[in-house]
Protein backbone atom coordinates (compact mmCIF):
# COMPACT_ATOMS: atom_id res chain seq x y z
CA UNK A 1 0.00 0.00 0.00
CA UNK A 2 2.76 2.33 1.18
CA UNK A 3 4.33 2.19 -2.45
CA UNK A 4 1.12 2.35 -4.29
CA UNK A 5 0.32 5.50 -2.41
CA UNK A 6 4.07 6.92 -2.72
CA UNK A 7 3.43 6.32 -6.64
CA UNK A 8 0.31 7.76 -6.76
CA UNK A 9 1.88 11.38 -4.81
CA UNK A 10 2.21 13.64 -7.43
CA UNK A 11 4.45 16.67 -8.77
CA UNK A 12 2.06 19.10 -10.94
CA UNK A 13 3.15 21.13 -13.38
CA UNK A 14 4.53 23.69 -10.78
CA UNK A 15 6.03 21.87 -8.76
CA UNK A 16 4.07 21.22 -6.08
CA UNK A 17 3.32 17.92 -4.32
CA UNK A 18 -0.59 16.55 -4.17
CA UNK A 19 -1.10 13.94 -0.91
CA UNK A 20 -4.00 11.25 -1.71
CA UNK A 21 -6.00 10.43 1.55
CA UNK A 22 -3.91 7.85 3.22
CA UNK A 23 -5.82 5.05 2.74
CA UNK A 24 -2.98 2.07 4.43
CA UNK A 25 -3.23 4.68 7.61
CA UNK A 26 -6.47 4.10 7.95
CA UNK A 27 -8.36 1.39 10.64
CA UNK A 28 -9.83 -1.14 8.27
CA UNK A 29 -9.20 0.77 5.34
CA UNK A 30 -12.40 3.13 5.77
CA UNK A 31 -12.16 7.02 3.52
CA UNK A 32 -11.67 8.93 6.47
CA UNK A 33 -9.60 9.12 10.28
CA UNK A 34 -10.42 10.26 13.63
CA UNK A 35 -7.99 10.87 16.20
CA UNK A 36 -5.08 12.89 17.92
CA UNK A 37 -3.03 15.34 16.49
CA UNK A 38 0.18 14.75 18.22
CA UNK A 39 3.88 15.17 17.58
CA UNK A 40 4.44 11.83 16.26
CA UNK A 41 1.49 11.49 14.12
CA UNK A 42 1.65 10.52 11.02
CA UNK A 43 -0.18 12.60 8.16
CA UNK A 44 1.09 10.80 4.76
CA UNK A 45 2.38 7.24 3.88
CA UNK A 46 5.68 8.73 2.98
CA UNK A 47 7.98 10.55 4.71
CA UNK A 48 7.68 14.01 3.17
CA UNK A 49 8.49 17.53 5.32
CA UNK A 50 5.40 18.82 6.31
CA UNK A 51 6.82 22.01 6.45
CA UNK A 52 6.77 22.23 2.60
CA UNK A 53 4.46 23.49 0.72
CA UNK A 54 1.88 21.04 -0.64
CA UNK A 55 -1.53 19.89 -1.70
CA UNK A 56 -4.09 17.27 -0.27
CA UNK A 57 -6.96 15.82 -2.07
CA UNK A 58 -8.41 15.57 1.01
CA UNK A 59 -10.82 16.99 3.83
CA UNK A 60 -8.36 18.25 6.80
CA UNK A 61 -10.33 19.53 9.47
CA UNK A 62 -8.43 20.16 12.88
CA UNK A 63 -10.04 21.30 16.52
CA UNK A 64 -6.92 22.76 18.75
CA UNK A 65 -6.75 22.05 21.85
CA UNK A 66 -3.72 24.41 22.72
CA UNK A 67 -1.77 26.98 20.95
CA UNK A 68 -0.78 29.38 18.84
CA UNK A 69 0.00 27.47 15.43
CA UNK A 70 0.23 29.60 12.58
CA UNK A 71 -0.58 27.38 9.40
CA UNK A 72 -0.72 28.42 5.50
CA UNK A 73 -3.78 28.02 3.68
CA UNK A 74 -3.44 29.35 0.04
CA UNK A 75 -0.89 31.88 1.02
CA UNK A 76 -2.88 33.18 3.53
CA UNK A 77 -1.64 32.95 7.13
CA UNK A 78 -4.35 31.50 9.96
CA UNK A 79 -3.42 31.56 13.84
CA UNK A 80 -5.37 29.41 15.66
CA UNK A 81 -6.00 28.46 19.62
CA UNK A 82 -7.26 26.27 21.94
CA UNK A 83 -11.23 25.89 21.09
CA UNK A 84 -10.59 27.01 16.91
CA UNK A 85 -10.73 25.00 13.81
CA UNK A 86 -9.10 24.68 10.93
CA UNK A 87 -10.54 23.41 7.92
CA UNK A 88 -8.55 22.63 5.31
CA UNK A 89 -10.36 21.19 1.58
CA UNK A 90 -8.93 19.39 -1.29
CA UNK A 91 -6.62 21.12 -3.58
CA UNK A 92 -6.16 23.90 -1.03
CA UNK A 93 -2.18 24.86 -0.76
CA UNK A 94 -0.83 24.54 3.07
CA UNK A 95 2.03 24.12 5.04
CA UNK A 96 2.35 22.85 8.70
CA UNK A 97 4.21 24.93 11.09
CA UNK A 98 6.34 23.40 13.77
CA UNK A 99 3.96 20.07 14.05
CA UNK A 100 5.03 19.39 17.70
CA UNK A 101 2.57 22.45 17.88
CA UNK A 102 -0.38 20.90 17.02
CA UNK A 103 -2.07 19.36 19.63
CA UNK A 104 -6.41 18.17 19.87
CA UNK A 105 -8.17 16.26 17.34
CA UNK A 106 -7.86 15.93 13.65
CA UNK A 107 -9.94 14.35 11.48
CA UNK A 108 -9.65 13.69 7.51
CA UNK A 109 -11.95 12.53 5.13
CA UNK A 110 -11.37 11.24 1.64
CA UNK A 111 -13.57 12.20 -1.14
CA UNK A 112 -16.56 9.97 -2.11
CA UNK A 113 -16.90 8.70 1.34
CA UNK A 114 -20.36 10.42 2.12
CA UNK A 115 -23.18 10.62 -1.19
CA UNK A 116 -23.69 13.72 -3.10
CA UNK A 117 -26.72 14.95 -0.85
CA UNK A 118 -24.41 15.09 2.38
CA UNK A 119 -21.81 16.83 0.28
CA UNK A 120 -24.02 19.17 -0.58
CA UNK A 121 -25.82 19.71 2.58
CA UNK A 122 -22.42 20.35 3.95
CA UNK A 123 -20.93 22.57 1.84
CA UNK A 124 -17.96 20.58 1.58
CA UNK A 125 -16.10 21.93 -1.37
CA UNK A 126 -17.21 25.42 -0.33
CA UNK A 127 -14.27 27.51 -1.04
CA UNK A 128 -15.79 30.70 -0.25
CA UNK A 129 -16.03 30.08 3.05
CA UNK A 130 -13.48 31.24 6.12
CA UNK A 131 -10.96 27.82 6.93
CA UNK A 132 -10.44 29.54 10.42
CA UNK A 133 -13.54 29.29 12.64
CA UNK A 134 -13.30 30.43 16.06
CA UNK A 135 -17.18 28.87 17.67
CA UNK A 136 -18.38 29.79 20.82
CA UNK A 137 -19.12 27.62 23.85
CA UNK A 138 -22.04 25.97 22.88
CA UNK A 139 -20.87 25.51 19.57
CA UNK A 140 -17.44 24.15 20.68
CA UNK A 141 -18.88 21.69 22.84
CA UNK A 142 -21.39 20.30 20.33
CA UNK A 143 -18.47 19.72 17.85
CA UNK A 144 -16.47 18.02 20.84
CA UNK A 145 -18.81 15.99 21.51
CA UNK A 146 -19.70 15.06 17.82
CA UNK A 147 -16.34 14.43 17.14
CA UNK A 148 -15.30 12.29 20.18
CA UNK A 149 -18.39 10.08 19.23
CA UNK A 150 -17.15 9.55 15.71
CA UNK A 151 -13.83 8.67 17.07
CA UNK A 152 -14.86 6.77 19.47
CA UNK A 153 -16.74 4.70 16.82
CA UNK A 154 -13.92 5.04 14.42
CA UNK A 155 -11.62 2.77 16.66
CA UNK A 156 -14.19 0.66 18.03
CA UNK A 157 -13.93 -2.07 14.95
CA UNK A 158 -15.00 -5.16 17.08
CA UNK A 159 -19.02 -4.49 17.78
CA UNK A 160 -19.98 -4.13 14.21
CA UNK A 161 -19.51 -6.11 11.17
CA UNK A 162 -17.78 -3.85 8.27
CA UNK A 163 -20.51 -2.54 6.18
CA UNK A 164 -22.42 -1.88 9.30
CA UNK A 165 -19.76 -0.21 10.89
CA UNK A 166 -19.01 2.18 7.64
CA UNK A 167 -22.65 3.03 8.00
CA UNK A 168 -22.18 4.65 11.21
CA UNK A 169 -19.46 6.03 10.68
CA UNK A 170 -21.09 7.80 7.90
CA UNK A 171 -23.78 9.09 9.69
CA UNK A 172 -21.85 10.32 12.80
CA UNK A 173 -19.34 12.00 10.16
CA UNK A 174 -22.47 13.59 8.18
CA UNK A 175 -23.61 15.02 11.79
CA UNK A 176 -20.44 16.43 12.86
CA UNK A 177 -20.35 18.18 9.28
CA UNK A 178 -23.94 19.73 10.00
CA UNK A 179 -22.93 21.30 13.28
CA UNK A 180 -19.08 22.18 11.20
CA UNK A 181 -21.08 23.59 8.24
CA UNK A 182 -23.53 25.72 9.96
CA UNK A 183 -20.81 27.52 11.92
CA UNK A 184 -18.74 28.35 8.61
CA UNK A 185 -21.89 29.49 6.87
CA UNK A 186 -22.88 31.61 9.86
CA UNK A 187 -19.51 32.67 10.06
CA UNK A 188 -19.27 34.11 6.76
CA UNK A 189 -22.63 36.13 7.25
CA UNK A 190 -21.84 37.42 10.27
CA UNK A 191 -19.01 39.15 8.71
CA UNK A 192 -20.63 40.31 5.61
CA UNK A 193 -23.51 41.79 7.64
CA UNK A 194 -20.56 43.95 9.62
CA UNK A 195 -19.51 44.64 6.35
CA UNK A 196 -20.53 48.01 4.92
CA UNK A 197 -22.62 48.20 1.50
CA UNK A 198 -19.97 50.71 0.28
CA UNK A 199 -17.43 48.26 0.62
CA UNK A 200 -19.62 45.06 -0.52
CA UNK A 201 -20.08 47.17 -3.81
CA UNK A 202 -16.15 47.86 -4.01
CA UNK A 203 -15.02 44.62 -2.98
CA UNK A 204 -17.93 42.83 -5.17
CA UNK A 205 -16.32 45.54 -7.80
CA UNK A 206 -12.90 44.72 -7.32
CA UNK A 207 -13.47 40.96 -7.58
CA UNK A 208 -15.05 41.09 -11.42
CA UNK A 209 -12.45 43.65 -12.35
CA UNK A 210 -9.03 43.42 -10.62
CA UNK A 211 -7.27 41.85 -13.70
CA UNK A 212 -7.48 44.79 -15.62
CA UNK A 213 -8.81 47.45 -13.76
CA UNK A 214 -5.99 48.83 -10.81
CA UNK A 215 -7.45 52.34 -10.59
CA UNK A 216 -9.50 53.27 -7.68
CA UNK A 217 -10.68 56.21 -9.29
CA UNK A 218 -12.07 54.17 -11.94
CA UNK A 219 -14.06 52.41 -9.16
CA UNK A 220 -15.08 54.92 -7.31
CA UNK A 221 -16.74 56.25 -10.44
CA UNK A 222 -18.52 53.12 -11.83
CA UNK A 223 -19.75 52.92 -8.44
CA UNK A 224 -21.01 56.74 -8.29
CA UNK A 225 -18.83 57.43 -4.95
CA UNK A 226 -16.52 59.73 -4.08
CA UNK A 227 -12.51 58.40 -3.79
CA UNK A 228 -12.69 60.11 -0.08
CA UNK A 229 -16.15 58.31 0.35
CA UNK A 230 -14.51 55.05 -0.75
CA UNK A 231 -11.15 55.90 1.08
CA UNK A 232 -13.51 56.02 4.13
CA UNK A 233 -15.67 52.97 3.55
CA UNK A 234 -12.58 50.61 2.78
CA UNK A 235 -10.75 51.91 5.42
CA UNK A 236 -13.30 51.13 8.05
CA UNK A 237 -13.98 47.83 6.76
CA UNK A 238 -10.17 46.47 6.42
CA UNK A 239 -8.43 48.88 7.96
CA UNK A 240 -6.81 49.60 3.75
CA UNK A 241 -6.79 51.45 1.85
CA UNK A 242 -8.83 51.22 -1.36
CA UNK A 243 -5.39 50.86 -3.83
CA UNK A 244 -3.75 48.43 -1.21
CA UNK A 245 -7.32 46.30 -0.85
CA UNK A 246 -7.32 46.02 -4.63
CA UNK A 247 -3.26 45.20 -4.96
CA UNK A 248 -3.53 42.84 -2.08
CA UNK A 249 -6.01 40.87 -4.18
CA UNK A 250 -3.92 41.16 -7.65
CA UNK A 251 -0.88 39.65 -5.59
CA UNK A 252 -3.23 36.69 -4.49
CA UNK A 253 -4.14 35.92 -8.08
CA UNK A 254 -0.31 36.23 -9.04
CA UNK A 255 0.45 34.18 -6.37
CA UNK A 256 -1.80 31.68 -7.35
CA UNK A 257 -1.52 31.28 -10.52
CA UNK A 258 2.33 30.68 -10.35
CA UNK A 259 1.72 28.12 -7.85
CA UNK A 260 -0.90 26.40 -9.46
CA UNK A 261 0.29 26.96 -13.09
CA UNK A 262 3.58 26.43 -15.47
CA UNK A 263 2.22 29.76 -17.02
CA UNK A 264 5.46 31.90 -18.19
CA UNK A 265 5.95 34.92 -15.97
CA UNK A 266 4.86 37.06 -18.48
CA UNK A 267 1.53 35.70 -19.27
CA UNK A 268 0.89 35.23 -15.21
CA UNK A 269 1.66 39.23 -15.36
CA UNK A 270 -0.66 39.59 -18.08
CA UNK A 271 -3.77 37.78 -16.49
CA UNK A 272 -3.21 39.78 -13.22
CA UNK A 273 -3.38 43.51 -15.31
CA UNK A 274 0.39 43.75 -16.59
CA UNK A 275 1.72 43.73 -20.29
CA UNK A 276 5.01 44.62 -19.40
CA UNK A 277 6.96 41.41 -17.17
CA UNK A 278 9.27 43.79 -15.91
CA UNK A 279 6.54 45.97 -14.35
CA UNK A 280 5.16 43.15 -12.92
CA UNK A 281 8.59 41.85 -11.23
CA UNK A 282 9.10 45.01 -9.85
CA UNK A 283 5.16 44.91 -8.23
CA UNK A 284 5.08 41.49 -7.43
CA UNK A 285 8.20 41.79 -5.40
CA UNK A 286 7.46 45.81 -3.78
CA UNK A 287 4.44 43.67 -2.52
CA UNK A 288 5.93 40.26 -1.38
CA UNK A 289 9.53 40.89 -0.79
CA UNK A 290 10.55 38.70 -3.28
CA UNK A 291 10.55 38.30 -7.65
CA UNK A 292 7.63 35.94 -9.17
CA UNK A 293 10.67 33.35 -10.12
CA UNK A 294 12.18 32.94 -6.19
CA UNK A 295 8.40 32.99 -5.44
CA UNK A 296 7.57 29.57 -7.86
CA UNK A 297 11.15 28.24 -6.96
CA UNK A 298 10.30 28.28 -3.77
CA UNK A 299 7.63 25.83 -3.80
CA UNK A 300 9.02 23.49 -6.47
Amino acid sequence: MADRTIQDTVRDGDGIRTFPFPVGLSVLGVGMQAGPMSPDRTWHEDDAPLERVHRIDFHIVMLFDDGPVTHMIDFAEYEATAGDVLWIRPGQVHRFSRTSGYHGTVLTMQPGFLPRATVEATGLYSYDLPPLLRPDAPQLAGLQAALAQLGREYEDTATLPIGVHTSVLRHLLTAFLLRLSHLATSSAEAARGRTDTTFTLFRDAVEKGFATNHSVSAYADALGYSRRTLVRAVRAATGETPKGFIDKRVVLEAKRLLAHTSLPIGRVGAAVGFPDAANFSKFFQLHTGTTPVAFRAELR
